[in-house]
C-alpha cells in the first residue's frame, strides 16, 4: 500500500508542476487560481460560492484561500460579498472577466493535462496508474 501511495503522489507531483508551469507562462495564474476559478465557473449558483465551499474545493485552508481570493479580486476576476441572510457568510463571485480567462485557460488546462498523462505514462513505475485515470 505505501508503495502505491507513493507512485500516486509522485504523479499528481508531476502533473500539477505541469499545470502550474504552463498555467504561469501563459496566464500569470497558479494552478489553485485556476482551480478557484473554474470552480466557480462550474457553479451552479450562477459562479458564486460560499467561500467555505471553495476552500474545501481547492483544497485550502481558509487564510490561504483568503489571500488567493484577494489576488484574484485585485486582478478583477472574482468579487467578494456579504451573504445578506447571514452577515457571517462570505461568498465569493466569479466576473465575466474571471470567466473570459477561465475559458481561456481551461483549453491550456486540458491540453497539458493530457500531455503530462501521456509523459508519466512513460514512466514504467506509473504507467499503470495513468491507465487507471484514463478508464475512470
Amino acid at each position: 500500500m505505501g508503495a502505491r501511495w507513493h507512485e500516486l503522489r509522485l504523479l499528481q507531483w508531476q502533473v500539477n508542476e505541469t499545470l502550474e508551469h504552463a498555467l504561469q507562462e501563459k496566464f500569470a495564474l497558479s494552478l489553485s487560481e485556476y482551480i478557484a476559478l473554474a470552480t466557480l465557473d462550474a457553479s451552479d449558483d450562477d459562479g458564486h460560492l460560499r467561500q467555505q465551499v471553495l476552500a474545501a474545493a481547492i483544497p485550502l485552508n481558509q487564510s490561504s484561500l483568503s489571500r488567493l481570493v484577494a489576488r484574484l479580486e485585485k486582478a478583477g476576476l472574482t468579487e467578494r460579498y456579504m451573504c445578506a441572510t447571514d452577515r457571517r457568510g462570505v461568498y465569493t463571485q466569479i466576473t465575466p472577466a474571471g470567466r473570459a480567462l477561465v475559458a481561456r485557460a481551461r483549453r491550456v488546462y486540458q491540453r497539458v493535462l493530457h500531455q503530462a498523462l501521456d509523459t508519466a505514462a512513460d514512466d514504467a513505475q506509473l504507467t499503470h496508474l495513468v491507465d487507471k485515470l484514463r478508464h475512470c
